[in-house]
C-alpha cells in the first residue's frame, strides 16, 4: 500500500518534535486500572510477565513497550483501559527485566527479541484457546513486532498489527540519539539501563568486564553490553541483524505503521521507501507528533492522544 499523509493534527501548544515527545511522559494521566499479572516460565529458566486487563472472552490485543518501558510508560495504562472499555482483552507483555523484578539470567532484552513474542503468542494460543487478535508495539517494541511479522509471514498468529514510532534502522537511531537535543533521551535511557545492569549484577556474577562509567552513548553500550550478552559479534552485527526495515517486505498480515516524519529518535530518511512496502502494510506519516507522543487537543487542560484513536480505527477497519 502507499505511504499516506496522516489526518493527525498536532496540538498547537506543543510545537516542534521534542515538546510532544516529552509532554506525555511528564504530564499524561495514568489511570488506575484492575490488572491481572501472569508469569510465563520460559524453557531457558527465565520468565516473562504479562499484565491483563478486560474480560476473558474478548478478542485479545497485546501491547509491546519501548526501551526501558513498563506499566508506568505514558501510553501503557491509558491504552490498556481504552482497549478494555472498547471490548477487548488487553495484554501487556513485559520484556525480560521490565516488570519491576530483575530476570534470572545474565541476558536481558533487545530490539531483535522477536522469539520472545513468538513464545508468548504460542503460550496465549494454548492457554486461552485462541490466537491474539492484534499487537501494537512502541519504539523498541515496534521494531520487535515488525521483525516478527516479517519472519513469520503468513504464519504470524495475529490478525493485524500496529507499530508506533519505529526505529527502522538501529544504527541510524543510535547515531541520531547521539546528536543535539536528542542526547537528552539517550542520557535518560542509558542511565536507566546502567542502573538496571548494576542492580542485577549485584545479585549475580556478571559475565562481562565493562566499566559503565565510561559508556557515553548507545553505540558504546550496545558494543560492550547488549551485543556480548545476547550473542552478537558487536554493535554493528546487532544493528544489522535486528533492524526491522529489512523484514517489512515479508510482512503478510495487515499492518499500520504510525510515524512522525521528524521523529527525534531517528533521521527523516530512515523510514522505508514506498516500494519496500507490501500491499498489506500502510505507512502513515505525520507532521508533528514526536516520538510516541502524537498529542492533539485545543488546550493543555484537555489533551487527547491520537495513537489510541487511530488504534481503535485500525482494529475495526476491514482487513
Amino acid at each position: 500500500m502507499p505511504i499516506i499523509h496522516s489526518r493527525f493534527s498536532p496540538a498547537w501548544w506543543l510545537p516542534g518534535h521534542h515538546f510532544p515527545t516529552l509532554w506525555p511522559s511528564l504530564f499524561r494521566h495514568r489511570p488506575d486500572i484492575p490488572l491481572v499479572r501472569e508469569r510465563v516460565e520460559l524453557a531457558d529458566g527465565d520468565f516473562l510477565d504479562l499484565s491483563w486487563c478486560g474480560q476473558d472472552d474478548r478478542p485479545i490485543v497485546m501491547l509491546l513497550h519501548g526501551l526501558e518501558g513498563n506499566l508506568h510508560s505514558h501510553y501503557a495504562r491509558p491504552l490498556l483501559k481504552l482497549l478494555s472499555d472498547a471490548g477487548y482483552l488487553a495484554c501487556m507483555m513485559h520484556f525480560r527485566g521490565c516488570s519491576g523484578e530483575p530476570n534470572r539470567l545474565p541476558r536481558s532484552y533487545h530490539s531483535g527479541d522477536s522469539p520472545e513474542l513468538q513464545t508468548i503468542a504460542e503460550h496465549i494460543h494454548h492457554s486461552r484457546r485462541r490466537s491474539v487478535f492484534a499487537v501494537i508495539g512502541f519504539s523498541l517494541g515496534a521494531n520487535v513486532l515488525l521483525k516478527w511479522l516479517g519472519e513469520q509471514g503468513e504464519k504470524a498468529s495475529v490478525e493485524r498489527a500496529m507499530a508506533v514510532s519505529v526505529p527502522f534502522l538501529l544504527n541510524e537511531a543510535a547515531d541520531r540519539l547521539d546528536q543535539g537535543f536528542s542526547r537528552l533521551y539517550q542520557h535518560h535511557l542509558l542511565n536507566s539501563l546502567k542502573r538496571k545492569y548494576r542492580e542485577k549484577f549485584n545479585r549475580m556474577p556478571s559475565p562481562l568486564n565493562v566499566d559503565l562509567n565510561k559508556i557515553r552513548n548507545f553505540r558504546q553500550f550496545d558494543e560492550q553490553v547488549t551485543a556480548p550478552l545476547h550473542g552478537f559479534a558487536g554493535a554493528d552485527d546487532y544493528y544489522r541483524r535486528c533492524s526491522c526495515r529489512q523484514f517489512i517486505p515479508f510482512i503478510r498480515k495487515p499492518t499500520l505503521i504510525l510515524h512522525d516524519r521528524h521523529d527525534p529518535f531517528m533521521w527523516p530518511h530512515t523510514p522505508p521507501e514506498e516500494d519496500e512496502l507490501p500491499e498489506n502494510v500502510v505507512l502513515e506519516l505525520t507532521h508533528g507528533g514526536g516520538h510516541a507522543g502524537f498529542v492533539c487537543g485545543n488546550t493543555p487542560a484537555s489533551p487527547c492522544y491520537w495513537t489510541g484513536h487511530r488504534l481503535l480505527e485500525w482494529l475495526k477497519s476491514p482487513s
